[in-house]
């Protein structure tokens, strides 16, 4: 889903793939990069199309040639996306007060898991996009040299092998769960992204995080509360298809159908999410906790719905771009809702208090 044509600038951006791939972290924030800016797709001034990172004038990087290369940390930092970490976290939350339980250590256990297999993912999808990236995206860490192809691939085995290792200290049934979420990252990254399947495989795998945190907070003796927590999974899958799927028309635009289904799918999640709290603000006097579910599923509709209007109005490639970054943004609220929803206002407005947060660390890390 990266809302760059080759050469030109990209907008917006979850959820890391070619044109039309359907990747929903790889669409960059409008308000994150300027446009033209190091990680957009037209190439440093001063640089031609044969630029690389061996060329003899500047770098494709934006490095000088013959200066000092950037620190690796940076490097490792703009491959896994660090700023989009963010969204993570609000998925086990999420569960855990679907399913009726308070933030525990099993749910820390969960949120580490996620992190890794989101990270995981991050590096996986670098590596499998390795020959393209060469072509449009030579700036991006491993075709300007700064991360070898075999250490992204090496990171992607280790984080997964780290987050199967804390979901295994979480439990029987979160290792169950984050085995399945593993299966369908790498999946999505090596298969199926650029098939039909993306959505539905990204879609799923937002929905396991999801369940993941439900399962995280069984005790002994007792089932695991996934049933509780699927409702909630599936208006999380439901956002997170839709945005995929608008992702599939950002590079070329002409599509009126994805983000007018988007659109509605979108204010089909807030209804449900806020429907109990809207019918107590009608009635005049809504109880105290109602109060977060409305204010943070308005949050989520605020972000999320006018950039689709705009796409589906005009569906040029920026507008398209703006509102597939603007979905991506959505998860932050749509997660603080989801909690609150559950019982849990005081998790619910904390995790909305990510959002600024994650919109200022990607002015200096790209979350794609």
């Amino acid at each position: 889903m990266d809302g760059r044509r080759p050469g030109g600038p990209r907008a917006d951006a979850t959820p890391a793939d070619g044109a039309g791939s359907g990747d929903p972290h790889r669409a960059e924030h409008a308000d994150a990069t300027p446009v033209g800016g190091p990680h957009a797709g037209s190439r440093p001034a001063g640089t031609t199309a044969a630029d690389g990172p061996h060329a003899s004038g500047p770098h494709a990087d934006g490095r000088p040639a013959g200066g000092p290369r950037p620190g690796r940390l940076a490097a490792w930092a703009e491959l896994l996306r660090v700023s989009a970490l963010f969204t993570v976290p609000g998925d086990a939350l999420a569960g855990a007060a679907a399913a009726g339980a308070r933030p525990s250590r099993r749910t820390l256990l969960a949120i580490g898991t996620s992190l890794c297999l989101y990270e995981a993912g991050m590096a996986l999808n670098d590596w499998s996009d390795r020959d393209e990236d060469a072509v449009d995206r030579p700036h991006r860490p491993i075709p300007s040299g700064r991360v070898s192809p075999p250490a992204a691939l090496a990171a992607a085995g280790a984080l997964t092998a780290a987050g199967l290792a804390l979901a295994a200290r979480a439990g029987r049934a979160p290792l169950t769960v984050a085995t399945t979420l593993a299966a369908a990252v790498w999946a999505y990254d090596l298969r199926l992204k650029h098939t039909a399947a993306g959505p539905a495989a990204m879609a799923s795998a937002r929905a396991l995080d999801l369940l993941l945190g439900a399962a995280a907070t069984r005790t002994r003796g007792t089932a695991p509360p996934l049933r509780a927590a699927l409702p909630h999974a599936g208006l999380l899958a439901a956002h997170t298809y839709a945005v995929t799927a608008v992702s599939r028309h950002e590079t070329q635009g002409g599509s009126t159908t994805a983000p007018l289904a988007a659109l509605a799918t979108g204010v089909a999640v807030t209804a449900a999410t806020t429907r109990h709290a809207l019918h107590a603000a009608a009635r005049g006097r809504p109880p105290a906790e109602q109060t977060p579910v409305a204010l943070t599923g308005l949050v989520y509709a605020r972000t999320a719905l006018t950039p689709l209007l705009h796409a589906a109005l005009n569906p040029s490639p920026p507008l398209t771009q703006r509102a597939v970054g603007a979905g991506i943004r959505a998860m932050i609220p749509l997660q603080a809702a989801l909690t609150a929803r559950a019982g849990a206002p005081g998790t619910g407005l904390a995790l909305l208090g990510l959002a600024p947060i994650a919109r200022r660390l990607a002015r200096k890390v790209s979350p794609t």
